[in-house]
């Protein structure tokens, strides 16, 4: 594989295909400069090979804004060659509204008029706060990250400014929810496949969790960072980063440090350690059952954490290992556990198991699964679950299964 040279998005060809939006000729230049090939380039940015071939010829115009954001992403365009385009407006979030009563009738407008304006805040409306965040991450499981993020944005500015106005303990807990509200937006960057933007704010939500001294976030920042590597195939990275987060924040509770050591057990599968990544991920198991006996000192965030998402953790680690077998039978009892309103997650874990039964040479199966999932994947808008649906094609296209082309067609219907 072609290696990138530092000055590579300096490269006159290069700099006016990007400015104008040229794609099909940005893919053609960069192949040229790089030595990939068109099924190499494509595995960068979640496209199968006759994609990118119809790009590179113009006989197919990227107008998705999900293909744009992939290839930017894929091919590590510097941002500041990418023209700005403002997505359309989103539509109003339906059941977002706390259930249950506020507090006390007049506290948004309290909240309001505390920011900006001297007054204290109070534990109230830092109460209420906690509860919108909490209310936006169940809504997040359900719909995704695109309808929220300028939400939090908002949010987090309001947290922000409550800063100056609080004193003693409630300055320590007004910097533990900034921590909290940036560890979102990191996730939800991350989401998108916006790596630069979730690295800046998981750094960000590190340093005000250990401002406030709030181990389990510091933990987790650092576990997150690990997935990330993760995402991005780096598995020594996932390993370190994710020991990091064993080792630099004590403390904390039994469920962050499982998260931990699954997270770790996951950068050795992907390195194809499979003696390292079992052990570990007992590790992991054990310390999820004996969390489970006290979920209430599990932070809030980890509400998602439980024998359900740790079986199908264990589906990942043998996907990587290509124990399609296993694999399958892990994604397949999480997937059945795992509850409706987590959308978002049902959507990435069964485009898990569509490439699963691809590698165990199920290819109906694995067109079965994928079909099932894409209109969810295009839907929620995760990059993530769209290029998994696209590495199953590829499988498929490989071993020569003619489910392979039959995908291939169905995904291009979403753009």
């Amino acid at each position: 594989m072609g290696e990138l040279t530092p000055d590579l998005w300096s490269h006159p060809r290069l700099v006016a295909a990007v400015a104008a939006e040229d794609w099909g000729t940005v893919l053609r230049v960069y192949r040229t400069l790089t030595g990939l090939s068109q099924t190499r380039l494509g595995e960068r940015v979640g496209l199968v090979q006759p994609d990118i071939s119809a790009i590179e010829r113009g006989h197919r115009r990227v107008t998705s804004l999900e293909v744009r954001q992939r290839i930017v992403a894929g091919l590590d365009i510097p941002t500041d060659r990418v023209r700005v385009r403002a997505e359309a407006p989103a539509a109003p979030v339906a059941g977002l509204a706390l259930s249950g009563p506020v507090p006390d009738e007049d506290l948004l407008t309290r909240v309001t008029s505390v920011v900006g304006s001297g007054c204290r805040v109070d534990a109230p409306t830092l109460d209420w706060l906690d509860r919108l965040l909490s209310e936006h991450r169940r809504a997040e499981d359900r719909i995704g990250s695109r309808p929220l993020a300028e939400i939090m944005r908002q949010q987090l500015r309001t947290v922000v400014d409550l800063y100056a106005s609080a004193r003693g303990p409630l300055a320590d807990r007004v910097v533990r929810l900034a921590s909290e509200h940036a560890q979102f937006l990191a996730w939800m960057a991350q989401d998108q496949g916006r790596t630069a933007a979730a690295l800046a704010w998981y750094d960000r939500s590190h340093e005000w969790a250990l401002e406030a001294g709030d181990a389990d976030m510091a933990a987790t920042t650092l576990s997150m960072k690990a997935h990330m590597a993760w995402s991005g195939g780096r598995g020594d990275r996932t390993v370190r980063l994710a020991e990091a987060a064993r080792w630099s924040a004590p403390g904390t509770s039994l469920g962050v440090q499982g998260m931990a050591a699954q997270m770790a057990a996951r950068g050795h599968a992907l390195n194809g350690d499979g003696g390292d990544a079992e052990r570990l991920l007992d590790e992991a198991q054990s310390l999820i059952g004996r969390a489970a006996e006290h979920p209430e000192d599990e932070p809030v965030w980890m509400y998602f954490y439980g024998e359900t998402w740790f079986t199908l953790q264990r589906g990942m680690s043998a996907l990587h290992l290509k124990d399609w077998r296993g694999a399958v039978g892990h994604l397949t009892v999480g997937l059945h556990a795992l509850a409706d309103e987590y959308r978002r997650d049902k959507t990435w874990y069964r485009t898990c198991l569509a490439h699963a039964y691809a590698g165990a040479g199920e290819p109906a199966q694995a067109l079965s699964e994928a079909l099932a999932s894409a209109p969810d994947a295009s839907a929620v808008g995760r990059p993530h679950s769209w290029s998994e649906l696209h590495s199953t094609a590829v499988l498929l296209l490989r071993r020569g299964a003619p489910e392979g082309r039959q995908l291939v067609s169905a995904l291009r219907e979403y753009g």
